[in-house]
């Protein structure tokens, strides 16, 4: 009988290169003896699991052993600790080097279990470029990553501390996710909860994100992001804050033509959050955002519970431009809860390309300081 922390177990029809820096696992009483011959034990591989030495190598056996298996639908179950190196300047990494951890090209995949991924990314968050050219260079990674592929289910797991991101779905198509945890302290800069890329038919169900300090506009991020070309995305019962809520955005930097299409989002609870849920674009840029709904949901003190900013800045200043991503068909239902500012609902839609078809109904906010008072904004037109 194997002891472990972390294992994984993956019976594989199709496999490709399992990229990321060096992991490390910690110890538990574990009995794998039950999940068959099929089981792929990265101790059997070499991997110590002491928390303190580099098991890369053990995994990487393991992974290559579990593809050579005939037998299909593949599972990665994860039971314990996979924990990041402490050092930023121990990540070795030449190529790909914007993920950990990573799936890709995959047609069928579960990703299941009750443990724990750690990202270390404290001594991430701290470096500067002045401080350390090499770290600098080599760009925060996100810490998991499904790209390139469909049919992958993932359930179960907590993720803490990335470097970046924690969650990305990038160019995959049919993405099931539930029961996550998702946390990062408020001075994790860019550590977004889950983002979406280029991909379809992505689902987030009951899970708890929290990426940041209470109310604060300067740490942590959104707890969801969905960018360019994702579209049919459904969002549904999730407990998000602190953090920067749902955003749907930014898109069209730098001029891009960029589109977001099809979203449901609902069930959602903010709690202190710096925004509720959010629509952003830059100036200058061009595409769509459109048939997007969101119902049912409570904020609890959050800043700012409904945005629509089409100029958007995260800068001191940003150059004023006519063109814009286009916004419509966007619908808001039964939106309840509190406003940690008077200001509840904030539209700045551009001039010359307005914001169309927006409705709400039976929204209800209230000034958590002021006796109940909220008002709206709406900058230049809404047709």
């Amino acid at each position: 009988m194997a002891t472990l922390k972390i294992f994984f177990f993956v019976l594989l029809i199709q496999c490709t290169v399992f990229t990321g820096s060096s992991r490390q696992l910690k110890n538990s009483n574990i009995n794998i003896d039950s999940y068959g011959d099929n089981t792929f034990n990265v101790i059997s591989f070499g991997a110590i699991g002491d928390g303190k030495k580099d098991d890369s190598k053990g995994f990487k056996r393991a992974w290559d052993a579990a593809c050579d298996s005939s037998t299909p639908s593949p599972t990665f179950l994860i039971d314990g600790r996979i924990i990041a190196p402490t050092k930023p300047s121990t990540w070795e990494c030449n190529t790909n080097c914007h993920h950990w951890i990573g799936f890709q090209n995959f047609d069928g995949l579960h990703i299941q279990g009750s443990g724990t991924i750690n990202g270390q990314g404290d001594n991430w968050w701290k470096l500067s470029c002045k401080d350390n050219q090499k770290s600098c260079q080599l760009r925060k990674p996100t810490g998991f990553m499904i790209g390139h592929s469909k049919n992958v289910d993932i359930k179960g797991l907590t993720f803490e501390d990335s470097p970046k991101m924690h969650i990305a779905f990038e160019d995959s198509t049919s993405i099931h996710a539930t029961q996550l945890t998702i946390k990062a302290p408020g001075n994790s800069p860019n550590t977004d909860g889950i983002h979406i890329q280029r991909s379809t038919n992505v689902s987030i169900h009951n899970t708890t994100i929290q990426t940041g300090f209470f109310l604060s506009f300067f740490a942590g991020d959104d707890c969801i992001s969905i960018g360019d070309g994702s579209k049919y995305i459904n969002i549904t019962n999730i407990e998000c804050g602190p953090g920067h809520g749902i955003s749907i955005g930014s898109l069209g930097i730098m001029g891009k033509t960029e589109e977001v299409e099809f979203v449901h989002v609902r069930n959602v609870s903010f709690h202190g959050t710096t925004n509720g849920v959010r629509i952003k674009t830059w100036q200058g840029g061009h595409g769509h955002r459109r048939n997007i709904r969101f119902e049912d949901i409570t904020s609890h003190a959050s800043t700012r519970p409904i945005v629509i900013d089409q100029y958007y800045c995260p800068h001191k200043q940003c150059k004023n431009q006519t063109s814009a991503v286009e916004i419509s068909n966007i619908a808001y239902e039964n939106i309840n809860g509190t406003s940690h500012k008077e200001t509840a609902v904030q539209f700045s839609c551009s001039e010359s390309s307005p914001c169309r078809n927006i409705t709400m109904k039976n929204i209800n906010l209230r000034n958590e300081k002021q006796k109940g008072k909220t008002s709206s904004i709406a900058s230049m037109l809404m047709a």
